[in-house]
């Protein structure tokens, strides 16, 4: 653990010493320097209080059914949230669900006892990969209950290196962790790790609310009955990098019968012209659309987040980018709504992308020419597109009622 504490100290030190010039670590240590003054000023001394914890925006998104499922069934309890990445916290900071939201602090002895001083929660609730051995160590002393939520182990974790035996310690200090699937479970049990129930992703419940909640969008509205008048499928490209659009563009701008809407993952200027670049067929930005305009054009560009989970639902099949980089992105987002979802092939250590692979509602390629072949048959058979379609619903159907389980793992 010495070398666990010096490196929590050394990261805190490359953070400071590189905020001036690095906007991300800068909000951090800005946002670090408020923690304790919003917790003195906001903090109420006569309530109880469940303790959330998300890395960034997509562990909250994770954890947040669960924290509406709180909120639902036990009002009593104030929510406090914490984010250790200014990505998720500048977005979600004014989430109303949360009576509090701050930074957590670096995870030195001397910032836990102080955070916990100040907070004294009720239980303490982490989502997917948050293993903070000193905020553990201290609840787990201080008989608060732990628990871990959606998540996922690999063998090549530390945990299971015979280097690990300090970090294998620190999980039998949850009260329990709730993991996505029997393979986390086996491995944890190999390590005599017995603390741990198998609830499942909550990611399926919460695109299942998503879709529920979906906006009406009239342009994207607009144009998708003008594809459906003229006997059009449309292709929803979601999150895509430059790589995605390389292997897409080239079929798109041949096919005479396919519209697309592309939702860019970076809307930065840059990225959109490089866009309008490659497209050799009439396109228009969502920014300077009217609905009375879309008959005139066969690509949507969409310039603004916050769109994306509901523009799903108008396409007939879903490209979903990111994996001819680090990784995919949410693909859960686009089979909610029946759809087929393809995606690169850099997928397998996402497991909601290997079951939708295995259902039969995604596919991954390699390259244009697997792109066309995949695309081409969508389009020429409409079965095989329907037949994609529903496995990728019912494997979302099949993964759901996670948020139950994972209560009544809680108890409230």
């Amino acid at each position: 653990m010495f070398f666990y504490n010096f490196a929590i100290y050394l990261y805190a030190f490359i953070v400071r010493i590189i905020s001036p010039f690095h906007k991300k670590a800068r909000k951090m240590i800005v946002g670090h320097k408020q923690t304790y003054k919003v917790l003195k000023e906001k903090v109420d001394p006569d309530a109880k209080y469940i303790w959330f914890h998300a890395a960034s925006l997509g562990e909250f998104e994770q954890g947040r059914p669960i924290i509406e499922e709180v909120k639902r069934k036990n009002p009593e309890y104030k929510i406090l949230l914490t984010f250790f990445s200014p990505s998720g916290y500048e977005v979600r900071k004014d989430y109303p669900l949360a009576d509090i939201v701050c930074y957590l602090p670096f995870d030195k002895r001397r910032n836990v006892k102080k955070f916990l001083k100040l907070v004294k929660p009720e239980m303490a609730i982490f989502i997917k990969y948050e293993f903070w051995y000193n905020f553990v160590n201290t609840l787990h002393k201080q008989g608060i209950p732990i628990y871990m939520v959606s998540a996922i182990f690999r063998s090549s974790q530390i945990f299971f290196k015979w280097y690990g035996m300090d970090m294998r310690k620190l999980l039998k200090k949850y009260t329990c962790i709730c993991v996505q699937d029997t393979n986390s479970a086996e491995l944890l049990r190999d390590i005599k790790v017995t603390n741990v129930e198998v609830c499942g992703d909550t990611r399926f419940d919460r695109v299942l609310d998503i879709k529920q909640q979906a906006k009406q969008l009239n342009i994207v509205e607009a144009f998708a009955k003008k594809a459906a008048a003229e006997s059009e499928k449309i292709l929803v490209a979601g999150s895509s990098w430059p790589k995605d659009e390389d292997v897409i563009m080239p079929y798109f701008n041949m096919t005479t019968d396919l519209k697309m809407i592309i939702a860019p993952h970076e809307i930065n200027e840059a990225h959109l012209k490089y866009i309008e670049s490659n497209l050799q067929r009439p396109y228009i930005r969502y920014s300077n659309a009217i609905p009375e305009m879309m008959a005139d054009y066969d690509c949507l560009i969409i310039d603004c987040i916050g769109l994306l989970s509901s523009i799903y639902r108008y396409g007939q099949v879903a490209y979903v980018g990111g994996g001819f980089g680090v990784g995919i992105h949410n693909v859960l987002e686009a089979a909610v709504y029946e759809i087929p979802v393809i995606f690169g092939p850099n997928f397998k250590k996402f497991r909601e992308a290997q079951g939708l692979r295995e259902q039969g509602g995604g596919y991954s390629i390699a390259d244009t020419e697997s792109f066309r072949g995949l695309m081409d048959e969508f389009l020429q058979y409409d079965e095989t597109l329907s037949a994609a379609g529903k496995h990728a619903g019912d494997y979302v159907r099949s993964n759901s009622g996670v948020v139950d389980r994972v209560m009544n793992v809680l108890k409230l």
